[in-house]
């Protein structure tokens, strides 16, 4: 590490803690106030505040992005004999919650300019599944010894990019399956004019603390414009609860929203449009300082499509390439992370499904050459440029 600099933040939380620090701190204190620690009046404003943000009828907050998902699963009934089709390039979770309603998550290769779920490969899939046929697309192993029945796609809007949907949502009507938009990395994003949040019959987010807008702890949201998937995931998040909380009309989760994360969230979103703004602007100089150089790929945006920038990521080379990067920039203490390395079809979590690495070639490359930069509102332009000419020195 050069002596002369500090360690870098990949996320800077406390440049932005610095700015709203007295409102968080109120905001708690009326938490303590009023001891309504769980379900207090803030996670409805929250909800409120969402809802006009999104343009949606509902906003339900949950425990977690994981619990969102899960929320939205059991909201549709998922269960043992059902294929959702997903990506393999993305966090665990989205697949995990798939798994463990006990239906089979059905892998999608990406495109490799967006690394989001390719419209072209789900429609082969779909076909695959209905006619449990492998040879139309690879399939989960289980799905060979008993036909599967399609039920669902969850694409993920990966490092802040919103997928295709109007592409994915005209198959899914096809075929009569439901949407439900993993925005766990883009609440704050747009497509086609819309906000992240408003692009499926369902969305789900994450609150996480790296996230563009996240907590200082767990925390997620549902989105829907439908009535009575709002009333069920509302139901499903508190023990299936009915007229009262000892009124159980259905089987359902723990999945609530504390009320000191949501007064943490209030006071973080009164920043988040000026901060999209900002990691725009960020995402644009590194675009600038990197755009001469031959030996990588630069995040794409299409048209009609703004990106939050939850992460900024390049294609390496190969893996050699990438690592060399990775320790120049080391070096001048300048941290990187890779995601993801290891894509969920070739997961130990998910050996059972029996996916072999070459089945998805676009992710199983992606994953050898990608990297993350420090991405966030508050990067500063003289950083960006250290950035830059590390890489570029490579």
């Amino acid at each position: 590490m050069n002596k002369e600099r500090s360690f870098m933040n990949f996320i800077d939380l406390p440049a932005q803690q610095q700015r709203i620090r007295m409102q968080i701190e109120e905001n708690i204190r009326k938490v303590l106030d009023h001891g309504q620690y769980i379900m207090g009046p803030e996670i409805g404003a929250l909800e409120q505040a969402l809802v006009e943000y999104t343009g949606v009828r509902h906003a339900i907050a949950c425990s977690s992005g994981t619990d969102a998902l899960l929320l939205a699963l059991m909201a549709y009934g998922v269960g043992p004999g059902d294929a959702v089709f997903t990506t393999p390039f993305t966090f665990i979770a989205t697949a995990e919650v798939v798994a463990l309603l006990g239906a089979t998550p059905v892998f999608v290769d990406i495109d490799p300019r967006t690394f989001n779920i390719d419209p072209e490969k789900l429609k082969q899939a779909i076909q695959a599944v209905k006619q449990n046929d492998p040879r139309l697309h690879p399939l989960p192993a289980a799905s060979q010894s008993a036909a599967l029945t399609p039920k669902g796609i969850i694409p993920v809007d990966l490092f802040g990019l919103p997928a295709d949907y109007d592409r994915i949502s005209a198959i899914a009507r096809e075929h009569g399956l439901f949407v439900i938009e993993d925005a766990a990395q883009s609440f704050g994003a747009e497509y086609q004019g819309k906000k992240a949040g408003a692009l499926a019959d369902i969305a789900c987010t994450s609150f996480f603390p790296a996230k563009p807008l996240g907590g200082y702890g767990d925390g997620g949201m549902c989105f829907t414009d439908d009535d009575t998937l709002a009333d069920l995931m509302r139901s499903i998040r508190i023990h299936g609860q009915g007229s009262d909380r000892y009124n159980n009309v259905r089987v359902g989760i723990n999945g609530r929203l504390d009320s000191l994360q949501a007064a943490i969230l209030l006071a973080k979103f009164s920043l988040f449009p000026e901060e999209t703004i900002l990691r725009q602007q960020a995402a644009g100089r590194y675009s600038a300082l990197l755009a001469q150089n031959e030996s990588l790929v630069l995040p794409y945006v299409p048209d009609g499509y703004l990106s939050v920038w939850a992460q900024y990521s390049i294609l390496a080379r190969d893996n050699a390439h990438r690592a060399a990067i990775q320790a120049a920039l080391q070096k001048e203490g300048i941290p990187t992370m890779v995601y993801y390395p290891k894509p969920l079809h070739v997961q130990d979590a998910f050996a059972f499904l029996g996916y072999r690495p070459d089945d998805l070639p676009v992710s199983d490359d992606c994953a050898r050459r990608i990297f993350s930069l420090p991405m966030h509102p508050y990067l500063k332009e003289d950083d960006q440029k250290l950035i830059a000419d590390a890489i570029n020195g490579i």
